[in-house]
């Protein structure tokens, strides 16, 4: 198999980083599938592998007795099970799977953290990235708790719709209700509300995105905060990535 060339790299960290630094972990990256639902990070296990996506995307979600929320979202902006490893930890509270099936390059965490002690350039990507979806997060739960169905759907869809290629989101309604933490019957009406004003096309298994600047205004200021974190923390730029 060829090596991996930094040009040819989807990942935005990966391509973010300096010539020298992508070489060094060139080697230690193994390009693997992204199967849907697949447990990449079980929670309060030791982490010994972490993950770049390529593409499909990846739920950090908070579990309890009482249910499953989703708390975070990484595609092929990030790396996932960068927080603990990066914090002098090896485990999280949080579950990490695969909602979305893809390609990834996972690397072992020995190797990581050896080269981030040694690549400064490297270290300060990866804690800007952290910072990133510490800002995500945060976004998450005032979303939550100031935002109606329909606001919180439209955000999700928008952050689904930013990792991947096309308008065709593969999730059905159980499952957004799943991880919005919102009984069928809300989500039903919310998706009907974002239909209706031709934002989305339902179709089984899948929400087609038909109008974003639409779904944009139903988002209202629900989403964007940590896109444009991202954007200047990672990519120097005022702007979000659309």
């Amino acid at each position: 198999m060829a090596p991996l060339q930094q040009a040819d790299i989807r990942n935005r960290l990966l391509r973010a980083l300096p010539p020298e630094d992508f070489a060094v972990l060139q080697p230690a990256l193994r390009a693997q599938a992204m199967r849907l639902r697949h447990v990449l990070i079980a929670s309060h296990t030791t982490i010994e592998t972490v993950y770049f996506p390529e593409d499909g995307f990846v739920s950090i979600t908070s579990d309890a007795p009482s249910g499953r929320v989703e708390i975070g979202l990484i595609g092929r902006e990030g790396l996932v099970g960068a927080a603990p490893i990066l914090l002098d930890d090896d485990r999280s509270p949080h579950t990490h799977f695969v909602q979305m099936a893809g390609h990834m390059l996972s690397i072992d965490v020995p190797r990581l953290r050896a080269e981030v002690e040694r690549r400064p350039a490297l270290r300060r990507l990866l804690q800007r990235f952290i910072q990133a979806q510490f800002v995500q997060t945060a976004q998450t739960a005032f979303v939550n708790a100031r935002g109606n169905t329909a606001t919180r759907l439209a955000r999700w869809l928008l952050m689904c719709h930013d990792r991947v290629d096309g308008d065709q989101i593969t999730v059905t309604q159980d499952f957004m209700s799943f991880m919005l933490g919102v009984e069928r019957p809300g989500v039903t009406a919310a998706l009907r509300s974002l239909e209706m004003a031709g934002s989305v096309r339902k179709r089984r298994g899948s929400v087609e995105i038909t109008d974003r600047d639409g779904l944009l205004d139903y988002a209202g200021d629900s989403y964007g905060v940590a896109e444009a974190e991202y954007a200047r923390l990672i990519e120097g730029r005022a702007e979000p990535q659309a």
